[in-house]
């Protein structure tokens, strides 16, 4: 099923191009369900991985997530779409919002993706410079208070023992790139 998962997402995203830079749109979900198969979880959160942008960010929808793998993955991925018909503000309070009460599997994902866009754009600020920013849809303040947002309500509800390493990564490359 993770390979059926990534060969759907990789159709669904094919011709995207990631922020800052020509490397294919896909390399990101890739990354993402890899770090949540390298932390040890279930092969339906791994699906989750791939597909989290296929709704958000293509013309595919939650049902054809659905029929193609199921209910559970489907809901995982539907907890992590953001409504874009809501302002940037409105869309990232209801991620902080949902990172505070979701279920472990969901904080999981949303971590996982978030840390993995952080890294991309460390990269793209070492490279580039600060004009990277021109190309958000919010300054860097704003990324700023979203990042940390998410940095410290990722941890409410979860024992020691549940959190995966790369929450760990996710606070430092906070502290690296909004210091």
């Amino acid at each position: 099923m993770k390979e059926k998962a990534k060969q759907f997402a990789a159709k669904a995203h094919k011709g995207q191009k990631r922020k800052n830079s020509d490397v294919p749109y896909i390399t990101h979900p890739i990354r993402v369900a890899e770090r949540l198969e390298a932390a040890g979880f279930r092969d339906e959160l791994v699906c989750a991985g791939y597909l989290h942008d296929v709704v958000e960010d293509t013309l595919v929808e939650l049902e054809d997530i659905e029929r193609g793998f199921g209910t559970e993955i489907a809901h995982i991925v539907a907890a992590h779409t953001e409504d874009k018909s809501k302002s940037w503000q409105e869309r990232k309070q209801h991620t902080i919002d949902i990172i505070k009460t979701a279920d472990p599997e969901i904080k999981y994902l949303v971590v996982a993706d978030k840390l993995d866009n952080l890294l991309g754009l460390e990269n793209d600020l070492k490279a580039q410079g600060e004009s990277v920013w021109e190309n958000f849809n919010a300054g860097r303040e704003k990324q700023r208070w979203y990042n940390k947002s998410i940095a410290s309500n990722m941890y409410v509800g979860l024992n020691n023992e549940d959190i995966p390493d790369y929450f760990q990564k996710f606070e430092k490359a906070v502290e690296r790139v909004f210091k």
